[in-house]
Order: C-alpha cells, then structure tokens, then sequence
C-alpha cells in the first residue's frame, strides 16, 4: 500500500469559488482523480448542474473521516467547453482536446483559477479558501506484470491540510489498490501555496560497477566540453570517445577495484539531496530535490524528464562544483540548455542557476572548520604545509575559451587561507591541479611534481586538501588518498593527512540552503541561441557519413599496432 505524503495533497476550493485551475492541473499531467464531499444524490452530479465529474467513473472511499464520500474523475468533455475561453486558439483545442492543448502552451493555467465551476461561465478573483473545502490528490497509474501501482504528485497548494484528514483511504475502481496519508506531516507553509519549486542538483557521476568502467568513460569523452575538437574534426568525437575509453578502461577499472568496484558518487550524492531537502523544510521552503548525473545513472535528462513530470513550477539549478568550469557545471548546464531549446515546458519554466558558490561565507567556513580540525591532528600543526590539490583542465580551456577555472580556484583558495588567518591559523599553502590526461598541457604546477619539489625541499608534514570537490570519489580516494600519499611518502614527506570532502557536513548543506532560497527570486525564463547549421545533426545522412568515416579511423587506429604504440602513451 504506497504511502501518500500530506504536504503533497492540495485542497480544491468549494464548486462555487473556482474549480478551474485544479482540475485542469490534473488533467493536464493525466492524473485525473478528485475525492469530494458530496454525499447526496448522484444523479444531481451532472454537467448541467455544473459538475465537471464522470459520473459513470463514481468510486467512494472506504475509510477514514470521509468514509462514504464520493471519488470521481473530471469530465473532459465539460472541461473543454468549460475552460474554452483561455485557448488561444479555439480550432486546435476543439481538435486536440483539453490535455494536448495544455500540454503545447495552448491553455492558459493562470486563467482557469479565475474561472468558476459554474455552467455559464462566472467568474471569480481568485480560487480562495472555503470553509466548505474538498481534499483533492492526483493519481498515475503503472502496471508492473498484472500489478497497478499509483504515483502521487503534487499539483496546488491551497492551505494547510487538516488534520483530521489523517489515514484518509481511498477505494478506486479501476484499480485493485488503495492509498493513505502519511501523518507524519502535518500541513503546507503558506508561502509557497502557488508554486511548487524544484531543486536539481548537477555532478559528474561514476560507474558503480566495473562493467561500468568503459560505458562511463566512453559518454566522458564524447563530450565536446571535455574533449574540444576543431568544428572540422568533430564527426572524429564518438570515434575517438571509443578508442580513448577502450584504452584506459583497464587502468581505471584498477582503481575502482581498489576503492570497492565502484564509486560512491551516486550513493553520497543522494545523501546530500535528502540532507537539502530537510534543510530547506527548516527554513519553510518545501521544495522536490533531483540528481543529474553528466556520465552515467541517473542521467541529467532523466531528472529534466522528471522534473517535467511532477510539472515543477520554478527550478533552481545547483551544480555541485563550487567553482564553474566548461567542463564541469558548463558541460551540464549546456545540456539543460538544449533542452530549453527543443521543450515547450521548460522553455517557460522560471529557472535560476548558481554557477559557482565557492565565494560564500558558509562554504569557506566549513571547508576552513575541516582544515582546522585535521591539523590538530599532527603533532606540530604549525608546521604543516597546507597542500590544495584540484582537478585540472586543458590551459587552452583558459587562454582559448575564456575558463573561469583558474581565476575562481585562486580567489577560492584566498579566502578559505583569509578564514584561517582570522582563526590565527598561519601554516603555508600552495596550490597544484591534478588529473591530467593526453600529451597537451594543463593547467600548473602538476600536484605530482610539486610533492616532489615538496620532498627535496624538506617539507616533512603535509595537509591534503581537495578543493574541487564535494564528495569521496576515485580522484580522493584512490588518486589522492593512494597514488600522490605514496608519493609524497617516496620524495620524503614523512607526515600525511587529508581533508575529507564536505559530504554531509551540516554548516555546508545548511549554506547550500541559504544559497537555494537566494536563487529563487531571480529564476527567469533561459534565453538560449538556437542551434546554428554547423552544430545541428539533424541531416541524417550527414551525420551516417560522419560517423562512418569517424568509424573507420578509429577501427584503422585499432588494428594498426604501430599507430597503437605510437598513440598509446599520449592516450594513456
């Protein structure tokens, strides 16, 4: 029996101040179902008394305090007539019906709250509040094998929910299931009674296997912001994607095998959406929080398709990258681009993005508590030589593209040293950019060298700090915490600590609430460019011709083993 959450629930206001916007709502994302209060005769429940209801779908609930009530689905016939006057274009909502029309932007919602239930058409300011309220929730159905499951979303909210209302059950007929209200919450801030806001949360994502090794790899390098190929030679992307990633799929999946089979990306990810998620609840906002993933499960399109699902009304985009780079926030948020582009939905959806936060108090306060909190671990801490280590990028990305990376990633590491300073905390720093692949040059000094210069210079106690990022994954937990420790330990650094990435910490979360809220009211409707000629693929045969061409390079690079050895060690 799946459980309903009250806050999701909405009150449809009495049939004389506005049925509108509700149940068109509900029609409008197929989840059609309305539980009402009538308890007199059926027959009266007809169009012409105004009622938009299927009265040949009545159902009735069975327990609870409207035990006896009734349960009926909206008449689509009467609420095209009904709602006629908002489509912009008549003959089209005539053809199509009422749900297509809302579906393509031809129906305006905003205009169905002023309009009342009535037959005839009078109409109302606002929906209001009725002494004499109907509780309303929305249904989807999914058959799994000869199972009905219901998904339950939220659609308006119009005031707190009773609490009487508690343990509610519904008896449909047209499914073998039945509902009930979770009574752990309680009821709906008022403040966000006409929206329902929608948080997405962006990261790089990790195989969780190490089946996944090469597929994560592959979607990684056919990224044009990781991968940067002349507009020339992009029909060489794909093809290149699957050399590359056939290539260095042995070495990584070693390193996943050696942190656990698998990167905990994903798991930790989830972590941090649900701590947002009861953050925000503490500072009166209820928002639904989704994880997008660039490389692999779950994708970012599959939170975009969610997100448009549950018809979020304002989305806030919060990349978990405090410092905005190409190929990290920029690479995803393209994406959401593309999609504003292409979706009549999000197209007009209000959305704010924070591309970097790494200049917020809260974010430099709690990366400052954990520096402080690790150095008084060492024996002498004022000897300790705080060593910050981020991801690098290709320096082309910088001089060539106009990459903020670097200017952010300095600024940052200022003011979490200016936070230490102001603590009394006066240990030396320095900064290096790990990762590097390929034989082009990234951006310096390499962390690998400089914890050798480290060593010949006498530095005997080191701090690791890894800077870009916010959770445990396989460049902290194996490169860092594995390969460049024992390297340090090898060029003479004799005592090695490191930072642990900020998780859950519960000052971060908090901030990264703080930051939600800020954003909210600046979301806007995304102005995106169109897609110019080069950049489309939509000539099918264009595209096979690159592909094939880029196919058969890659499979002469494959065969050849001179061209493999002379590629392998650039590749690798």
């Amino acid at each position: 029996m799946p459980a309903f959450n009250l806050r999701d629930a909405f009150v449809l206001p009495s049939r004389g101040e506005g049925w509108g916007r509700p149940v068109v709502e509900a029609m409008a994302m197929e989840l059609p179902v309305i539980v009402t209060n009538w308890s007199g005769p059926t027959e009266y429940l007809t169009e012409e008394n105004g009622y938009p209801l299927n009265v040949e779908r009545l159902t009735e609930v069975t327990e609870g305090p409207f035990k006896g009530h009734l349960c009926a689905e909206p008449s689509v016939d009467h609420l095209r007539a009904l709602m006629r006057h908002v489509f912009s274009d008549r003959e089209e909502a005539r053809k199509k019906g009422i749900m297509e029309c809302v579906r393509s932007g031809a129906l305006d919602l905003r205009s169905c709250a002023r309009f009342s239930g009535k037959k005839g058409g009078s109409t109302t300011t606002s929906c209001g509040r009725s002494s004499s309220t109907y509780l309303g929730f929305s249904t989807k159905y999914h058959h799994n094998s000869q199972l009905a499951a219901r998904r339950f979303s939220c659609l308006v909210h119009r005031s707190s929910v009773p609490k009487q209302l508690q343990n509610l059950s519904v008896r449909s007929s047209s499914a073998d299931v039945c509902t009930t209200f979770d009574e752990n919450v309680r009821g709906v801030s008022s403040h966000v009674a006409e929206e329902k806001i929608g948080v997405l949360l962006l990261n790089l994502g990790g195989p969780e296997r190490l089946d996944d090794v090469q597929p994560f790899l592959f979607n990684l390098f056919a990224d044009p912001d990781i991968i940067r190929l002349p507009r020339l030679f992009r029909f060489l992307q794909r093809p290149l994607a699957k050399l590359i990633s056939t290539f260095r799929a042995p070495k990584s999946k070693e390193g996943y095998a050696s942190i656990g089979g698998g990167s905990p990306l994903r798991k930790i990810t989830d972590e941090q959406a649900n701590a947002l998620k009861l953050a925000l609840k503490k500072k009166n906002l209820h928002a639904d929080i989704y994880v997008g993933m660039r490389y692999w499960y779950p994708f970012t399109e599959e939170a975009i398709d969610q997100i448009k699902k549950d018809m979020i009304t304002k989305l806030v985009v919060l990349p978990l990258y405090p410092q905005y780079s190409i190929s990290t926030s920029g690479s995803s948020i393209r994406v959401l681009q593309n999609i504003v582009r292409e979706d009549s939905y999000f197209a007009g959806l209000p959305i704010s993005i924070i591309e970097s936060w790494y200049q917020r108090d809260g974010y430099v306060k709690s990366m400052a508590d954990l520096i402080e909190k690790e150095l008084s671990v060492f024996y002498n801490p004022e000897e300790v030589m705080i060593f910050f280590s981020a991801h690098g990028v290709p320096l082309t990305y910088v001089k060539d593209a106009g990459d903020p990376y670097r200017d952010q990633m300095e600024d940052c590491i200022a003011l979490i040293m200016g936070e230490l300073r102001s603590r009394g905390i006066l240990n030396s720093h320095t900064l290096a950019y790990q990762s590097r692949v390929g034989p082009v040059q990234w951006l310096k000094p390499y962390t690998d060298e400089v914890l050798v210069e480290l060593g010949r210079k006498g530095v005997k106690s080191l701090l690791a700090v890894p800077v870009s990022f916010v959770s445990e994954h396989i460049e902290t937990l194996e490169e860092i915490d594995m390969e460049y420790k024992e390297l340090a330990l090898e060029s003479g650094i004799e005592n090695w600590g490191r930072v642990p990435a900020l998780g859950c910490t519960s000052s971060f979360i908090s901030d990264l609430a703080d930051a939600v809220v800020e954003a909210l009211p600046s979301a806007s409707v995304m102005v995106t460019r169109k897609a110019n000629d080069h950049d489309s693929d939509m000539d099918l045969m264009h595209y096979l011709s690159k592909m094939f061409f880029g196919s058969v390079l890659a499979f002469l690079l494959l065969l050849s083993p001179r061209l493999i050895s002379a590629f392998r060690n650039t590749l690798l």
